[in-house]
Parts: C-alpha cells; structure tokens; sequence
C-alpha cells in the first residue's frame, strides 16, 4: 500500500512520471546519478521528524542520541572514506558547503582565485552573480586553447592577485585536476588552498583520481553526483582549527537544524562508497566516458581537451551552426538528458552556449558498459548531425527506450 497515492494522488502520479522518465530516457548528465534504494529509505525515515541543532553530544534539543549516533556513523565513514581527520556532514548542499570555507576563511572583500565559469569552473568558486563574487574580491584562472588548465600561468594569475584562498576543483574539466601543483602554486603565494572535488569524489575514494589529501587545507564535496549518495554537502580538513571554524560556518552561522534523515542517507552512502564493488564502478565510469568521447571525436566533434580522464566530456559546437540550447534540447527529444554548457572561447550568452556537457555515472550505475556507450555515442552524434529532424529524434528516442528495458535500475516498488 502507498501512503503517498493514498493521501496526494497528484505528487503520487508526479512521482510516477518521473520514475517513467528516468526509466526511459538516458540520463547522462555529468551531476546527476541513481542513489540505492536503502539511501532512499534513509532519506524517507522518521528522522525527518527529529530537530538535532548542535553537534553530536552538543546539541541544543533533547533527544538526540539515536541522531548523534547516525551523524557520528557518517562522520566515521566520511573520514574513511576520503583519508581525513575531521568531516562536517551537515551541508545541505555543496554551494552550502563552499559558503561555510568562505565564511569560516575569509572577511568580506578578501580575494579569491577560482576557475573561470566559461572556463569549465563553478558559480561559487568565484563567478559575479553568486555570493562568491559578490561577498569576495573574485578573480579566475582559465584552461589554454588546448582545454587543459597550464599551472604555470595560474602560478603566475596567483602571485599578481596575491589572493587570501586559491580554489581548484570545476564542474566541467574533463581532466585530472593535480592538487599537488595546487598546493605549490597556493604556497607560493602564502594562500589557502581550497579543493572542491563535488565532481570527481567518486572517483578520488576508488583510487581512480589524485586525492586532494594530503595537499588541500580544506575539501568540499557533494554527496550525489559521482559518490551516488543522496543530495547533500560535506566538508573535511586535517586541520583541527580549520575543522572548529567550518563547523561554527555552518551552525550556527549559516544552517539550523540539521537534516538528520539526510544525513543518515549520506551514511549509507559512504558504506557503499566503502565497499569492493565501488572500485569496479568507478574504473567502469571512466571506461564508459572515455569511449563515449572516443566515438564522438571519430564522428567529427570537437571536445574541449581533446578526451576525458574522468566521468563526463564537453563538447564545443563554436564551429557549428547551431548552439549547445539546440544540441539539449534536440537529445532531450531523442531521449538523452544532458546539459548545455559553457566552453573556453564562448561566444554566445549563458542561456544559449556552445556546448553540452555530457556524463557517464547515472547510465553506469544502470550497469551500462562500453558496448552500450558507444551504440548511444553514435545516436548522439546522428542527432546531432540531423539537428533539425524531429522524426529522427522519434526513432531514435524508440530505440533507446528499447535499450534502457534492459537496465532498469528502479521499478514501482522501490519507493
């Protein structure tokens, strides 16, 4: 029996929907992914009842030891996990998360040097219309015309900007990102190097990335994307000081109440993370972007660096006719989810672009391998060829549903 059909029928057949969406549509967006079904049980268990403000064995409400027990499990395995000393499980997200180092860092006005936005960076690692370019004096690296980041023009970005803290870490690189040069370059200039690794997590506690410890002072993440846990943030360090300045950052300077069900989530999802079989997905994620960008460049398209090291490839479309708002919405007719994007060089506006950032975590956790990436590259590029034809679009959406019977990863009793 279900509660939710029961009580709301309208939410009950929007979730429906969706399940019939992610079932039948390729989602290959490079931050989204499918969570376990115990991760999801976590996130709809009775501790979303439970107010926890505090910290575990520090918490301003009564009735708080089951919830100081999850929290500390997730502490536990989140410093396992990543090799860590100190892990803040409570961010509600990653930005969330960036916020806390900022304001636990730095005072308003400080500078920052973060990756260019167009440049394969992210809004909070500096970019104008977020906080982080509002609150913070913001400057930004780039990749060269090959699409690869040249830590020698960042040393020399950094010593003329002298900034308080250098963040590394992106949302659209397709290459291994070395935080060892990160933390020369940070200090050479006496900075704080701050990595975000919400995109290649997953990677980095397989073995299948440099990991940011020991090099960065403080990580951030996200707890979906790559790691396939729930939506939420984290913070680590081995700095005792910087570990009690994130935790005042985010309570109670910037949260309340912890969302103690997610957190429990987020637990589950580090004991997977933890498991053997994780290795196997991770290299398999790799496996899979990697022949995905090898087909499309066989096909005649560009991607920004030429190939991928990690989960996803971005393609650019500045010598093409048409835009990367055309290139999504074309594959979201044939049944692809991906998403446009910015590239190095970008000539059009945000809201239009020049590429489509494309990711392999959600399709791998569906058990999909190479064989199944390169069929599903070479439809992206007929779509992408015949930008224009709708009835292809329609054929091919058939054949990828066809496809997708075969990985189901949800079905109606999951939830």
């Amino acid at each position: 029996m279900s509660f939710l059909k029961e009580f709301d029928k309208d939410i009950f057949d929007l979730c429906e929907k969706e399940l019939e969406r992610q079932t039948d549509h390729l989602e290959m967006i490079a931050s989204e992914n499918f969570t376990l079904p115990a991760v999801m049980e976590a996130m709809g268990s009775v501790f979303t009842n439970k107010y926890a403000e505090g910290y575990p064995a520090k918490r301003y409400y009564g009735g708080c030891e089951y919830a100081d027990g999850v929290e500390q499990l997730a502490i536990d395995r989140a410093c396992k996990l990543f090799g860590c000393n100190y892990a803040n499980v409570q961010p509600h997200s990653g930005s969330q998360a960036n916020a806390a180092v900022y304001a636990g860092l730095l005072k308003a006005g400080d500078k920052l040097l973060g990756m260019d936005l167009s440049h394969g960076g992210h809004l909070t690692h500096g970019s104008k219309p977020s906080f982080s370019g509002q609150n913070y004096s913001s400057f930004t690296y780039g990749v060269e015309l090959d699409g690869r980041m040249n830590y020698d023009k960042i040393l020399e970005i950094a010593k003329a900007v002298q900034p308080k803290i250098i963040v590394c870490g992106a949302s659209a690189y397709a290459r291994e990102i070395d935080f060892k040069k990160f933390r020369e370059i940070a200090d050479a200039v006496g900075a704080i190097m701050f990595a975000d690794i919400a995109h290649v997590a997953g990677l980095v506690v397989a073995g299948e990335h440099m990991s940011p410890f020991p090099h960065a002072h403080v990580v951030t993440t996200t707890t979906h994307k790559t790691l396939a846990g729930p939506r939420g943030g984290m913070i680590m360090t081995n700095d005792e000081e910087i570990a009690k300045k994130m935790n005042s950052a985010i309570f109670p300077a910037l949260q309340g109440g912890p969302l103690v069900h997610v957190i429990a989530a987020k637990a589950v999802g580090f004991k997977y993370n933890l498991s053997p079989e994780w290795k196997e997905y991770a290299v398999q994620v790799k496996a899979n972007a990697k022949i995905l960008g090898e087909v499309l460049v066989k096909r005649g398209y560009d991607l920004v660096s030429g190939g991928t090291d990690n989960h996803l490839v971005l393609l650019s479309f500045l010598n093409r006719d048409f835009s990367g708002k055309d290139a999504d919405i074309a594959l979201g007719n044939a049944g692809i989810t991906v998403n446009k994007n910015t590239v190095p060089g970008e000539t059009r506006s945000p809201f239009v672009t020049s590429g489509i950032r494309i990711g392999s975590p959600a399709l791998t956790s569906r058990g999909m391998k190479e064989k199944e990436f390169e069929f599903i590259a070479n439809k992206i590029a007929d779509v992408l060829d015949n930008i224009n034809d709708t009835e292809l679009q329609a054929s091919v959406k058939n054949e990828l549903k066809e496809l997708a019977k075969n990985f189901v990863i949800y079905n109606q009793s999951t939830y």
